[in-house]
């Protein structure tokens, strides 16, 4: 027996908490929440509009109601003349009688059908101007495939163009455009240039603060870090964090910021006892004199940090909340990675050997800030040192 599946529909009520929510910047899952629905029909509800609220269809006050066409139908069900009808409803009778005419005449007349037609024949849709003017639309189509923001091609145009109020264009009505395919300006295949690879537009105003990062119990503040891991002077101070695939898969990247060498750990998943256990099994590969500190950003995968600190004698220094430059060496790297792993790939696919693989082939590159020395050469100088 087929499973029988429910549509899940919304008030008007519900839509209007919905929109008001989502420009407030709250998560699907937050919305969700708060109406009692699936957070995947949230998606669908806002999917349907690209991401942009809906804008709220208002009656002419010369238009006639729905209440107006009820009275209408049972004017003509008494038999009433339509100059009769009109002079209860305070219409001139032509507008009676057109009403009537245009929705099936007297026999056919119906007060609904009849109102929904209104609200449809109505919409007049503004055409977009990227439909109308075809060297502007190449010229946005040119600078998306070159993977310059909508806000980057706006300002550029207006300062290419400065007098051709033809070729300028607002960065939203770019992302309109692309996330309203009914506007049938530009194709939805050029999403894929966009940085995020959102499939709605998302608020200006999102919130990013569901997962309460930043609240680790006994962080220690990288401003609290020694002098000489700031400096890079001497080895053993190591930045790390995670890399991060669909279906929950995880690498732990680590480098030492003296030699910008790398140690790549594979994971099974981001709890923090797992996280924790394999940066305790790398710390053990290394000569303690090479692995001082372990700066992390607020992830809560480094929860047990106390535990790692304890078991290792190595201590933990996290970064201010939203700030990931202050592990620069780190957030390189996961760049220099992600050729090798690829956002949206698998990543529980590779086993360590591959990672370990992966991890030789950078730490053999020479490196121009190492006056292109590769970091196995310099990390081995640091561990001839120690013996």
């Amino acid at each position: 027996m087929k499973k029988k599946y429910v549509r899940v529909g919304f008030t008007q009520a519900q839509k209007d908490e919905l929109w008001e929510r989502w420009r407030r910047g709250e998560q699907m899952k937050s919305i969700g929440r708060e109406l009692c629905k699936p957070s995947s029909s949230i998606f669908n509800h806002i999917r349907s509009t690209g991401g942009f609220t809906p804008v709220v269809k208002r009656r002419s006050s010369l238009a006639l109601s729905l209440a107006e066409r009820e009275d209408i139908s049972r004017g003509l069900v008494s038999g009433q003349s339509i100059r009769t009808i009109a002079y209860a409803l305070k219409r001139a009778a032509s507008t009676i009688s057109r009403e009537i005419t245009r929705n099936g005449g007297a026999s056919r007349y119906r007060a609904v059908d009849a109102d929904k037609r209104a609200w449809k024949q109505a919409l007049r849709p503004k055409p977009c101007k990227l439909v109308l003017y075809e060297r502007l639309r190449q010229a946005v189509i040119l600078k998306l495939e070159r993977h310059w923001s909508p806000q980057q091609i706006a300002g550029w145009l207006k300062r290419k163009y400065p007098s051709e109020a033809a070729m300028h264009v607002s960065h939203e009505t770019i992302y309109k455009s692309l996330y309203v395919q009914a506007r049938g300006a530009l194709k939805k295949e050029l999403q894929q240039y966009l940085r995020t690879k959102r499939q709605v537009r998302g608020s200006r105003h999102i919130i990013k603060s569901e997962d309460r990062r930043g609240q680790i119990r006994d962080a220690v503040s990288i401003s609290e870090r020694p002098a000489e891991a700031e400096d890079r002077a001497v080895p053993g101070h190591w930045e790390g964090d995670l890399i991060c695939g669909p279906n929950h898969s995880f690498i732990a990247t680590l480098v030492e910021r003296h030699s910008r060498y790398v140690m790549l750990a594979k994971l099974s998943d981001k709890r923090t006892e797992t996280v924790v256990n394999a940066l305790i099994k790398h710390s053990k590969k290394l000569p303690d004199e090479l692995y001082k500190s372990l700066t992390w950003d607020r992830g809560h995968e480094l929860a047990e940090h106390k535990r790692f600190t304890m078991e290792t004698n190595i201590d933990v220094y996290f970064c201010d909340p939203q700030s990931p430059w202050q592990r620069g060496t780190n957030e390189n790297t996961n760049r220099l990675l992600r050729q090798y792993f690829p956002k949206g790939t698998d990543l529980s696919v590779h086993s360590q050997a591959k990672l370990n693989a992966v991890a030789r082939e950078l730490n053999e590159r020479p490196r121009m800030t190492l006056e292109y020395e590769t970091p196995a050469e310099r990390f081995g100088q640091c561990v001839a040192a120690t013996s």
